[in-house]
């Protein structure tokens, strides 16, 4: 057995371990009034997600179909028998019905991020990508400078639609030719390679399809608090879009500090769009531009953004568009993780709305309601950026927001939450911190990718990414609760 597998096997036995105990410890060591059976169990599941997501024993998606697995066999209605009944026979108190939990698979936010996948797909496809990156760029000129902010432009924009993995991909094959003719010590190489993880992270804060962190958010805001609490795409954007320009801003300013630009002259040449123009050319910039409408207007016509996500996909399915050979392109391993930390959520809603109950029964033990406002917003924070730094953060997100949401219930009896926006604040910031996330190579996908040219070092990448990360902290709760609340 090689080092790396013996590793794997400690880092499992942990998790292992450490969810059997919680699992099967006596409920008075919790010192929580009233804990059940499931919802001990759902502590015990909590746990061994985040150390899965944390070790990585294997990947982030496997461990969210493994969450949804064990909590249908020990959770649900239809789980293994004896684990689902007391001494007497009776059903075991907070039963899940098996439904609640299949249906992590098809929440409407998955389907919102299908959608999203779906209009990326087809704009790789026909060669969208590559004319509205020339289009984009040309009004930036060729002063270097200004080539950057247009750089970090165009991949924030791409970034708020397509995947950031797939935009970094694009976007880095455009710019290496560019950078192929720098001299060797001008230090503008560095800035505008990082200029594609750091665009794309901050371009995914901007709508709700633009990473997964933001769809966790408003999906369980709705699940948690009901229809009140609903954030259309045109809500998001409206209210994160100008914080995304500021960030952007920022990043040019503390990109160009950090590596300025020796050359004065720089040439950018992105090959013209050599797909042919068809019928279905024009089919997917017509859907593409009425998909976005929709997304945008939904206060008017109030058709739900996760509807319309799949008007695209229909669209596209039934004028050929979109093949079988398309549908293997998805990123599948992005939806099942978030349906796996939806299935989280799900088991922390009360009984009467189809959980274990386990969110009340922590927010009625913990005195949130005397607790610093302030405080529990940087806690919050903190740790979310802290762990987006070295796991998934789709996964942090997953695993924090609803927690987040059952203690949001807990500090209402506060009149400084109210003030302080309420729980769409916290939650909302809780998934901009994940996305502000990127100190390392392994931080983001996107940061992998720039990490790949071996233009940039590890070092660089910390410089920028902490002055990034703490002006977009300190900028993002101000924002969410003072500037601009939702």
């Amino acid at each position: 057995m090689s080092k790396q597998n013996i590793i794997k096997t400690i880092k499992l036995l942990i998790v292992v371990i450490v969810t059997l105990t919680l699992w099967n410890m006596p409920a008075e060591c919790f010192h929580i009034d009233g804990l059940t059976v499931l919802q001990q169990r759902t502590i015990a599941l909590f746990a061994f997600a985040a150390l899965m997501w944390i070790t990585e024993v294997i990947p982030s998606w496997t461990t969210s179909v493994l969450i949804i697995v064990i909590g249908l066999l020990t959770l649900s209605n239809k789980g293994i028998g004896f684990l689902m009944t007391d001494s007497a026979g009776e059903a075991l108190v907070g039963t899940m019905k098996y439904t609640k939990i299949m249906s992590a698979f098809a929440d409407p936010v998955v389907m919102l991020f299908l959608g999203g996948f779906t209009l990326a797909i087809m704009a790789q496809k026909y060669g969208l990508d590559v004319t509205l990156a020339r289009i984009l760029l040309a009004p930036f000129g060729k002063n270097p400078k200004f080539v950057l902010l247009g750089f970090l432009s165009v991949i924030s924009v791409f970034s708020m639609f397509m995947s950031n993995t797939a935009t970094a991909a694009m976007m880095l094959a455009f710019l290496a030719p560019i950078l192929a003719t720098f001299p060797e010590g001008d230090k503008g190489r560095i800035a505008l390679t990082m200029s594609i993880p750091v665009a794309a992270n901050l371009g995914g804060i901007g709508t709700t399809i633009g990473t997964p962190p933001n769809g966790t958010a408003v999906q369980n805001l709705e699940t948690f608090f009901g229809s009140d609490m609903v954030i259309s795409f045109g809500d998001w954007f409206i209210h994160m879009f100008p914080y995304v320009v500021i960030m952007i801003l920022v990043a040019w300013g503390v990109l160009l500090f950090f590596f300025p630009f020796s050359s004065k002259k720089l040439e950018i040449n992105i090959p013209e769009n050599d797909k042919p123009t068809t019928w279905q050319t024009y089919c997917v910039w017509i859907t593409f531009v009425i998909t976005i409408l929709l997304w945008a207007t939904e206060n008017l016509h109030h058709i739900s953004s996760n509807i319309v996500a799949l008007v695209p996909l229909a669209v596209f399915v039934a004028t050929g568009c979109f093949t079988k050979e398309d549908i293997k392109k998805i990123d599948w391993s992005v939806l099942w993780l978030v349906a796996g930390g939806f299935a989280l959520g799900y088991a922390m809603l009360d009984m009467d709305k189809g959980g274990t109950g386990l969110g009340s029964a922590l927010v009625n033990s913990i005195p949130f309601g005397s607790m610093s406002i302030v405080l529990v917003f940087v806690v919050a924070g903190f740790v979310c950026y802290f762990l987006s730094n070295f796991i998934s953060n789709s996964a942090t997100a997953a695993l924090l927001i609803p927690i987040l949401c059952a203690v949001s219930g807990g500090l209402t009896s506060n009149p400084d939450f109210a003030v302080f926006g309420g729980e769409k604040a916290i939650v909302c910031f809780t998934a901009v911190c994940a996305s502000l996330a990127m100190l390392m190579p392994i931080s983001t996908p996107p940061n992998a990718i720039a990490f790949s040219t071996g233009l940039v070092r590890t070092k660089d990448m910390i410089k920028v990414g902490s002055v990034i990360g703490v002006v977009g902290l300190v900028l993002a709760f101000f924002w969410l609760t003072k500037i601009f609340p939702f």
